[in-house]
């Protein structure tokens, strides 16, 4: 009897190096070899198996089966033997031989069946190995490969990577930001949320600095470049993320961290047993059957099953709420962390922009809809966030902007255009002391009310940090690359007192290493790209999908895909659930097989009972794990964080 459970969904370490796409490209499922050879070995093995159960005779179905065990089993077996080389006894050479073993003895659908569940699983690892290489790719595509060099009065296209320090660049609107640098001349928006994280575009005026990567708005500038292309803070979150990817702790499950030890134990221990009674004179066939009952019956099938249903089943209940982890390790992961780290934008708030409050002034003969309306109509051409979420919340009312005419925009001052005759402008008049936006809204000149605007907190903010500080004894910390005063708001309202603010994406991964370094196993959820390095660098990484960048989805181990926040301490608490589920399954079947062995090495162990003894185990562990797949072990753990 030989089994083998896949310990991964979509694992993080290549077992061979996957094929290069172009850049900029997805890679396809097929490109892999690995998937294309497990692909064979499945559909080898599905028709065997069909003509198997039909009765036609062995010579039909026999040649599929060797098919599904050349396909899937050939590459394991070559690491396998390279390992061995090594002098280092690799599980994947050990599953090969039980499997070959398998078929010896007749079990040919057995060991084709562990062949077919290694070659997917060595597929699924190629491509989130590959899956996560096209992301970093991807992020490199921010920087534009070209920029405009002014030179005296001479404008000239050059790649970004000939940029050299003190260069002169024409930024036009629209146009993403070449190189790190000084803006020396012109005004103009940026949207620098993929190194900020900030929720609204920044105004940069003369002796400000911009980054390579972000998107300039509205307003041309010139830009002096301050840093080699090659460093320049897009390039460091790249190294950072492959950096963390490759230094962070490989963690095993528990049978994987004894299974060498374990692996060679049952080894030597089927040779003795083999070999000592036929060294005393006992019979060739009494010999082998005692050693193929030791075998089976101190095979770690139950020990490997006791550690995967709980997790899997974790996985899929965790799914059903739209919660994916991405690997039993990953979810093994999440129920260890006991302090947690948050993101500002995008994860504690929604991440834009929202019209909280419309107030006309006294003496301008409007209500809130006419107010609304009327800056709608001037922001209707607008493309800058605050002018989209002014428009939003007209349509949410059901108001329908009048047509504007002679539309400007200008660099951090607003809009202007002509409505229904009167010349109406919408523009910044400052920040509150909540860190809202409030925007003036004025006719022919003549103010006629403000609108407020905030980025908005998550309904469940509040409730996930509350149960998240339950769940680890302490408070999370807040890690944001917003200002100081929108830090403190939220932290205000969801109860945190750890707020460190105005951070770049090398300073959360410092946090996050300072945190790891007092001994705590950190969990932190992000969103952008600026998030990415302190995902791979923490111990467990939650991304919340929704408005996730790709290089964050693919570095996080889980992503919270419907965006609730209260479904992140939820994950938490079923992965510790599992956990607790683990133990007592390797409890239990320690318990099996310690009694099946000694029964068979001190007395007779009959192979049917023995066989009996093993799968009982095997079964029994698995639907004890199998528990997690009920809907009550999602709300029970929704109902305490509540």
């Amino acid at each position: 009897m030989v089994c083998g459970v896949s310990t991964t969904l979509a694992p993080t370490a290549p077992a061979t190096t996957p094929r290069r796409p172009a850049p900029g490209r997805r890679t396809r499922v097929l490109a892999l070899p690995e998937a294309r050879w497990a692909l064979v070995s499945l559909l080898a093995f599905l028709l065997a198996l069909t003509l198997d159960l039909t009765g036609v005779t062995a010579w039909a179905y026999g040649p599929l089966y060797a098919l599904a065990y050349a396909a899937g089993g050939w590459e394991p077996a070559l690491e396998g033997l390279r390992a061995l080389r090594e002098k280092t006894l690799d599980v994947d050479l050990l599953m090969i031989v039980a499997a070959l073993g398998a078929a010896s003895i007749g079990q040919v659908l057995d060991g084709a069946l562990l062949i077919v569940i290694f070659a997917t699983s060595g597929a699924l690892e190629a491509l989130a190995t590959a899956r996560t290489a096209d992301s970093v790719r991807g992020l490199l595509d921010l920087a534009p490969t070209t920029a405009t060099r002014v030179t005296g009065d001479r404008e000239e296209t050059v790649a970004t990577a000939d940029l050299a320090v003190g260069d002169v660049l024409l930024v036009r609107p629209g146009e993403r930001i070449g190189a790190d640098g000084t803006v020396v001349g012109g005004e103009g928006e940026v949207d620098q949320a993929t190194i900020t994280g900030e929720s609204l575009p920044v105004l940069k005026t003369p002796g400000d600095d911009v980054f390579a990567g972000t998107l300039n708005g509205t307003g041309a500038l010139r830009v002096r470049v301050g840093r080699d292309p090659a460093d320049s803070v897009i390039a460091r979150i790249v190294a950072l993320v492959e950096e963390a990817s490759r230094t962070k702790a490989p963690t095993q499950l528990f049978i994987e961290k004894i299974e060498q030890r374990y692996a060679v134990g049952v080894v030597v221990a089927t040779l003795a047993v083999f070999g000592i009674p036929l060294a005393f004179g006992a019979g060739l066939t009494d010999a082998l059957l005692r050693a193929m009952t030791f075998m089976i019956v101190a095979s770690p099938c139950a020990v490997v099953l006791a550690t995967m249903p709980p997790l899997l089943s974790a996985i899929a209940n965790a799914g059903r709420h739209g919660v994916l982890v991405k690997s039993a390790v990953a979810m093994e992961r999440l129920g260890e962390v006991d302090t947690a780290a948050l993101d500002k934008t995008g994860t504690l708030t929604e991440g834009a922009p929202e019209v909280t409050a419309v107030r006309p002034l006294p003496g301008s003969e409007l209500d809130e809809d006419a107010l609304l309306a009327l800056a709608a109509a001037a922001e209707l051409p607008s493309e800058h966030p605050l002018g989209r979420a002014v428009v939003a919340a007209a349509r949410a009312r059901g108001l329908a902007p009048a047509a504007a005419e002679e539309f400007t925009a200008a660099p951090g001052r607003g809009v202007t255009a002509t409505v229904e005759g009167s010349v109406v402008t919408v523009g910044r008049a400052g920040t509150a002391a909540d860190d809202a936006t409030t925007v003036q809204v004025a006719r022919d000149g003549t103010p006629v009310g403000t609108l407020v605007l905030t980025d908005r907190l998550r309904p469940d903010a509040a409730g996930a940090t509350a149960a998240l500080t339950a769940l680890n004894g302490t408070a999370p910390t807040l890690l944001t690359g917003d200002n100081a005063r929108a830090a403190a708001r939220v932290a205000e309202a969801t109860g945190l007192t750890d707020v460190r603010a105005d951070l770049f994406p090398e300073d959360k991964v410092a946090a996050v290493r300072e945190l790891e370094g007092a001994g705590r196993k950190v969990l932190f959820v992000g969103d952008g790209v600026n998030d990415a390095p302190a995902l791979a660098a923490a111990h467990a990484g939650v991304a919340m999908g929704r408005a996730g960048s790709d290089l964050a989805l693919e570095t996080a181990d889980a992503v919270v895909v419907r965006d609730e926040l209260s479904a992140v301490p939820a994950v938490v608490r079923l992965s510790r659930t599992a956990r607790r589920l683990v133990l007592q399954n390797l409890v239990i079947a320690g318990t099996f097989i310690t009694v099946l062995v000694l029964w068979d090495l001190i007395g007779h162990l009959p192979l049917p009972l023995g066989v009996a003894g093993h799968e009982g185990s095997t079964v029994l562990v698995g639907l004890n794990g199998l528990r997690l797949l009920r809907e009550s072990a999602w709300r029970s753990g929704t109902a305490q964080e509540a």
